[in-house]
């Protein structure tokens, strides 16, 4: 019988081990230069792209990655994209999802920073609303699809719907989780063992690189400002700002942009005009919302803005990946268990409730305003599900017909 993908890994020779790091960074940077939308549209893109083109990981084990990612700090579909690369290619591969997903927008963010750009006119905001359309099909796809094969039983499809109904209810980032809490105490309760096929994908990462990703966590959040104390304005000032914020955010990245806007505006390193230009070009850019660091070091470190967007995308990112990294060993660890493989089943079911809760709030009330983008959005689910066209195409067709609505209007 031939050995799954993730235990063939393993064994692989140096230049096959190559070819799947390239392979890896092939992928995400398709990815990086076409999920729009925000993370829970990265979400989506991931599972049609990893999950069922790929046959990267399974089901299962893709919603488990989810669910892990949630409750750490940091950039969740960053970290669920770093450790499909870690799966798929080890290290090397980890690498280069991060770098293939977050290199378009940190590049367009950094030269946006350069160039002073702005985003103006009625076009310019119809299409960054078709954006926001075709977020709606790809996370509805995304939801239709897991949603099928993780709340199939009527005891799974309840947990989904209790879950998903708390965020909507409560309406605050510790409501998901809140929901996977609902998840696990009734995957205890009443659900089934996952196989340990479908419970957590195998890492192969040591207790010792965990350990070793932990302390570095923890000694950077402490070291960074204090070496920055003698000299704020340094390179050392601004990346302990980043990393600060990427270390105890949790919720992505529209969460971190309060926290970098009450680290930097007020101290002086940009005004806020400067700091609101880049949150608005962030939501104009594919991959994921913490990209946006790129534009904000490269403003508030005027003197050398490529230094200063690289300090800033690496710290802000970094801590999110070390604690992935250590969370992922725990999780693989405790996954061997009947009664947590019990509480995995639920959470399965829990994570496709916070999906289609964020289906509503905030994908569809952010991107439907009528019956014109109700349709332009419902073609556009079918293109992807019934005609399995390319998302690239689909993103165009739904930029098109939001400026044509536009136009239309405006008339």
């Amino acid at each position: 019988m031939k050995a799954p993908a993730r235990e063939r890994r393993v064994r692989a020779r140096p230049a096959e081990q190559l070819a799947r790091v390239l392979e890896v960074l092939r992928v995400a940077l398709g990815l990086g230069l076409t999920s729009f939308g925000g993370p829970i549209a990265h979400l989506g893109y991931f599972e049609r792209v990893y999950v069922r083109t790929r046959r990267w990981l399974s089901a299962g084990e893709y919603a488990n990655l989810i669910a892990l990612c949630q409750v750490l700090p940091g950039p969740t579909s960053s970290q669920v994209g770093f450790l499909i690369g870690w799966q798929r290619a080890g290290w090397l591969g980890a690498l280069a999802a991060w770098l293939g997903f977050t290199l378009p927008s940190a590049l367009l963010l950094y030269l946006c920073a350069l160039l002073s750009a702005r985003v103006h006119g009625s076009f310019a905001e119809a299409a960054i609303h078709g954006l926001k359309l075709i977020t709606v099909a790809v996370v509805a796809q995304a939801l239709w699809s897991m949603a099928r094969r993780l709340a199939q039983d009527r005891v799974t499809a309840t947990l989904a719907v209790a879950a998903g109904a708390l965020p909507l209810c409560i309406g605050s980032g510790g409501a998901q989780l809140a929901a996977l809490v609902v998840g696990v105490i009734g995957g205890l309760l009443w659900c089934r063992p996952l196989s340990e096929r479908e419970g957590v994908a195998a890492f192969g990462i040591s207790s010792r690189v965990a350990y070793a990703a932990l302390v570095l966590f923890v000694l950077l959040l402490v070291a960074l400002p204090i070496i920055a104390a003698h000299d704020p304005r340094s390179s050392f000032g601004l990346g302990a700002v980043f990393y600060r914020s990427g270390a105890l955010v949790f919720g992505g990245g529209h969460v971190v942009l309060p926290l970098l806007r009450d680290a930097l505006v007020p101290s002086g390193w940009l005004s806020d005009d400067r700091f609101l230009s880049g949150y608005g070009l962030a939501q104009a850019v594919p991959g994921p919302l913490f990209s946006v660091a790129a534009y904000l070091g490269a403003e508030a470190y005027a003197p050398e803005p490529l230094r200063g967007a690289l300090v800033a995308i690496v710290c802000i990112f970094l801590p999110g990946l070390l604690i992935a990294i250590a969370g992922v060993s725990l999780w693989g660890r405790l996954a061997r268990h009947a009664r947590v493989r019990s509480a995995l089943t639920g959470i399965n079911a829990a994570v496709v409730g916070i999906l289609g809760a964020a289906l509503y709030n905030p994908v569809w009330i952010a991107g439907v305003r009528n019956g014109t983008d109700a349709a332009i959005a419902v073609s556009a689910l079918v293109l992807l599900e019934r005609w399995s066209a390319p998302p690239i195409l689909v993103l165009l067709w739904c930029v098109l017909w939001s400026v044509a609505a536009a136009a239309w209007m405006n008339q």
